[in-house]
């Protein structure tokens, strides 16, 4: 299917116009994105932590390590709030109420399941370095039986999700448009630095090229 399916939960109720379920929409903010951030309930205390993640098709990868409170709840199929957000500009109004953010974001609702498969662990855990640098995977030594072991890997069906999106200038009142104040957006955006090498680095290792 092209789009996700709306759901009470997931329906847009304030502007609706910058919503979407297109999947396509919904893939490119998560697969731009390098961090998510996962809300889950342990022992009746809600938490919201930070994670890498990847898709890989319409599956959403996160993972840890095995002793992780987070990643135990997760896999236990405790439900899941995970959101990407992606900032785009500031927005400067000509009042303090019309000052705003453009964005990218993706709210996925789900339950998550532990991967104890082998050959998608594997996968997910390839898919999720290759995501921080592409090809980055090929070049490094795969995980160690320990490492593996020590290590949870949890998977979230995107199926019940939605996007959500502001471009464009600020929306002020007509009757400021007058005022002398700037007004505008100010355009964000993530970029790599220069490759600070490993101290211990072996002579002659190149780095790897930029992610963007």
């Amino acid at each position: 299917m092209s789009s996700v399916l709306p759901t009470p939960r997931t329906t847009l109720r304030r502007r609706r116009e910058r919503g979407s379920f297109e999947r396509a929409v919904i893939h490119a903010i998560l697969d731009e994105g390098l961090v998510c951030h996962v809300a889950f309930v342990h022992d009746g205390q809600p938490f919201v932590l930070p994670t890498a993640h990847v898709r890989v098709e319409d599956t959403l990868y996160v993972h840890g390590a095995r002793q992780s409170r987070m990643l135990e709840t997760l896999a236990s199929g405790a439900p899941a709030c995970l959101t990407v957000t992606l900032l785009d500009g500031l927005v400067l109004g000509r009042s303090a109420m019309h000052h705003s953010m453009n964005y990218r974001s993706v709210v996925l609702l789900a339950q998550g399941r532990e991967v104890g498969e082998r050959t998608e662990k594997l996968r997910a855990l390839a898919a999720l370095v290759d995501h921080v640098v592409p090809g980055r995977a090929a070049a490094v030594r795969p995980p160690s039986e320990a490492e593996l072991s020590a290590t949870r890997v949890v998977a979230f069906a995107i199926d019940e999700a939605s996007a959500k999106t502001r471009v464009g200038p600020p929306v002020d009142l007509e009757s400021d448009y007058d005022l002398p104040c700037w007004a505008g957006v100010v355009p964000l955006r993530l970029v790599a630095g220069t490759p600070e090498p490993d101290p211990r680095l072996r002579s002659g290792a190149a780095p790897p090229p930029a992610r963007r």
